[in-house]
């Protein structure tokens, strides 16, 4: 009637973590980097400053934040992609 529940053992909790949040700061960092460098090249000819150039990094990393955050609770747990099977 009441089937016991069957959890994964501690190891394994803490390597699929461990193994997101590896993801997950790897595509922030990436994201922040791609949106700065893009925002350098489009200020420099607009006469912007870096700091917006970096504003603009840095508001690309909080969306690719957020969205790793979002990805945590579709069906890969381990990942911080949208994309199944990754």
């Amino acid at each position: 009637m009441n089937e016991p529940i069957s959890l994964p053992d501690a190891d394994t909790v803490i390597k699929t973590a461990s193994t997101f949040a590896r993801d997950l700061v790897e595509r922030i960092l990436s994201t922040f980097l791609q949106a700065f460098i893009g925002g350098i090249a489009v200020t420099q000819p607009l006469n912007g400053s870096m700091w917006q150039a970096a504003l603009v990094g840095g508001v690309a990393a909080a969306l690719s934040l957020v969205k790793g955050l979002f990805a945590r609770f579709s069906d890969v747990k381990h990942s911080a992609s949208l994309a199944k099977g990754v």
